[in-house]
């Protein structure tokens, strides 16, 4: 779950949906008193935050939170001077996008972030899937799934954000670090052969294709 915290209406909406359909889901907040209280009271997985709030800032905000909580933060501010973005820092913010952004950075900026706080945990899980980051070895129940190393990374970042839809290019410069090609074939073969090692060890779906859009975790 994201919490967006912005009081410009249509910059709050336009994050909302794009977040929205690139499979995360939100909610927000239009001041920092609502915003304090939501980031304070409910479980999020990251925080979208403006710094120029009504009634409470998001430097308060950050401050307040960072007694309590670790959840990460993302600020979104036209205060692009690098003594700001120095303290911001210092306050507990994770990273600092200026405005105006492009909406792509702030998704990959996202999930950057996001990836940075799953890293920290040395199991990922899902149904029965297992994946033990140390060894790098993936179980479903008590059978090993055999996979090549472009698989497991797949499989890996897939597990860090179980609920979220990756497109073919999101999936491939994510996990090789190289550009898209539009023609490429190359996800729909790894999915392919993932798929069918999976259904050798379980009748369990764990991939979904979502038409127009890419992959993600079965439910």
């Amino acid at each position: 779950m994201i919490l967006v915290i912005e009081d410009d209406l249509t910059i709050n909406a336009l994050l909302c949906d794009i977040l929205d359909k690139s499979g995360y889901k939100t909610e927000n907040a239009t001041d920092g008193i609502t915003g304090l209280h939501m980031a304070m009271n409910g479980v999020y997985d990251l925080i979208l935050m403006d710094l120029m709030l009504p009634m409470k800032s998001g430097e308060e905000i950050l401050r307040n939170l960072r007694s309590v909580k670790n959840t990460p933060v993302i600020i979104l501010s036209a205060k692009s001077d690098v003594h700001n973005r120095i303290e911001l820092l210092r306050l507990g913010a994770d990273d600092f996008i200026c405005k105006p952004f492009d909406i792509d950075e702030v998704i990959l900026r996202m999930e950057a972030v996001l990836r940075r706080v799953e890293d920290k945990k040395d199991v990922l899980s899902y149904k029965e899937m297992r994946i033990d980051r140390d060894s790098k070895r993936i179980h479903i129940g008590e059978n090993e799934l055999v996979c090549t190393a472009m698989e497991y990374a797949i499989l890996e970042l897939m597990l860090s954000n179980p609920k979220k839809i990756f497109s073919k290019r999101n999936l491939f410069e994510s996990v090789t670090g190289e550009d898209y090609m539009s023609e490429e074939n190359t996800m729909n073969v790894h999915m392919s052969n993932l798929r069918k090692k999976i259904s050798k060890l379980t009748d369990v779906p764990y991939i979904d294709t979502v038409y127009g859009m890419g992959y993600r975790m079965a439910n």
